[in-house]
């Protein structure tokens, strides 16, 4: 039997994704009660800029004044969309000390404060829950806390921003250069006119922290997440990797050590074989691939951004929160009983592909040899090319620590015979 008093819900943020999770809530009004078993009523809208016409939603309902929403007690759920640190961090917080429970899309403040705002909910008895805040559609979060509960995640590795593979897709695709991509992905409206936290990884790198600590039920902050952007990914990069079967993906990257004594999270651009998975994810979308124990491979995809998708991701956590609301009950919340150390990036192993440019006369490739056999990192191939006393030497190694390759670069740097690092990349997937 429905109940028939409905469950008051408070939207934080009305830009791209609150409207839209008004109008769901709106024009779905009737299937979400029926799912719920109690009808929701949207009780207040808080933005900055109250005389703005949102079309579908009371005036009434709007207000500037979002901490006196947040503390009406009569508010069963609060949505906050409005991201970033503060007042986000002091809205959330309130909302439970006057008994609402939240759901958010805030990767940055998640990845930041998340064990906090965890410790608050479960003071006040009170849901936290963030499906939106990575990958925007795709059930990423719940299958990972929920679903895969029971099993060992070993590894996630995924491409969780939307712009960045847009612009390395078209790259790849048409030959264009990094600026050129990235003005069409302006222009389409995938990049921020300011693109620096897509580009720089620091957007994926949050979504890292946050999937990393679900994963592997250990707590990882932001800046634990190594970061490195893809601003310095060239046409010849391209070019390398398809001689190698490869494309390029910026990848975020959480791995449980072997010896299950520790984890790593990173972000950074990598080459992937054209047979992986995620070599095929076009356009603006995401993927993320998860190893599990006993589920083996599992691989969700679709897409990571935009109104209507976040919207979507936002509004099932809502019924969830919801059903929780009516059975007295709260869902699963912060596990992180494994307490897992973070390693650094200089102690992860992975293959690299590294561009030399040298001088065309003989020894030169014996010296480079001779400085990666000193520093403990085998050669698996070696491409040299070039003419008119220069030349251009590619090698690819066979797996190694970051650090001894870091110590490799320094100390080829050093050499006569070595003009330059042209690039130096990451192999991941195999």
């Amino acid at each position: 039997m429905m109940r028939t008093r409905p469950l008051k819900v408070a939207l934080l943020g009305c830009g791209v994704v609150g409207s839209e999770v008004a109008r769901i809530m709106t024009t779905h009004a009737d299937d979400l009660a029926a799912r719920i078993g109690a009808p929701v009523e949207l009780a207040g809208v808080a933005v900055r800029r109250p005389s703005k016409v949102r079309e579908g939603i009371d005036p009434a309902l709007v207000t500037t004044d979002a901490t006196a929403l947040v503390k009406r007690g009569d508010i069963d759920v609060v949505v906050e969309v409005i991201g970033g640190i503060e007042p986000a961090r002091a809205l959330i917080t309130t909302a439970f000390e006057h008994g609402a429970s939240v759901v958010s899309a805030n990767k940055a403040l998640l990845a930041q404060d998340g064990a906090a705002l965890h410790a608050a909910a479960v003071e006040h008895g009170r849901d936290l829950y963030y499906e939106a805040a990575v990958a925007g559609a795709i059930p990423l979060i719940r299958p990972l806390r929920e679903s895969l509960a029971g099993d060992k995640v070993n590894r996630v590795l995924g491409i969780v921003n939307g712009t960045t593979n847009f612009i390395l897709d078209k790259m790849d695709s048409t030959g264009a250069g990094y600026q050129e991509a990235l003005d069409e992905a302006t222009a389409l409206g995938y990049a921020e006119a300011d693109p620096t936290a897509d580009v720089e990884g620091f957007d994926a790198a949050a979504k890292a922290a946050i999937l990393a600590g679900i994963a592997f039920h250990t707590r990882v902050r932001l800046d634990d997440v190594y970061r490195e952007g893809m601003t310095e990914v060239t046409s010849a990069d391209f070019a390398s990797a398809r001689q190698m079967g490869c494309t390029i993906k910026l990848l975020a990257i959480c791995e449980r050590a072997a010896d299950n004594g520790s984890v790593t999270a990173r972000v950074h651009p990598a080459m992937i074989p054209l047979d992986h998975p995620l070599a095929s994810v076009r356009g603006a979308y995401n993927a993320v691939f998860v190893e599990a124990e006993a589920a083996g491979q599992l691989m969700f995809y679709g897409p990571g951004a935009g109104g209507a998708p976040t919207a979507s991701a936002v509004l099932g956590d809502l019924v969830a929160v919801c059903r929780n609301k009516l059975a007295g009950s709260t869902g699963p919340g912060d596990s992180a009983y494994t307490r897992l150390p973070v390693s650094p990036m200089g102690d992860v192993v992975t293959r690299y592909h590294i561009s030399l440019d040298v001088a065309d006369k003989p020894g030169v490739l014996a010296q480079v040899a001779t400085v990666f056999a000193e520093h403990g990192v085998s050669i698996d191939t070696v491409r040299q090319s070039g003419k008119d006393g220069e030349a251009s030497l590619v090698v690819v190694t066979h797996r190694a620590a970051d650090a001894a390759l870091t110590g490799t670069v320094d100390a080829l740097r050093k050499l006569d015979t070595v003009r330059g690092v042209a690039s130096i990349m990451r192999v991941e997937g195999e």
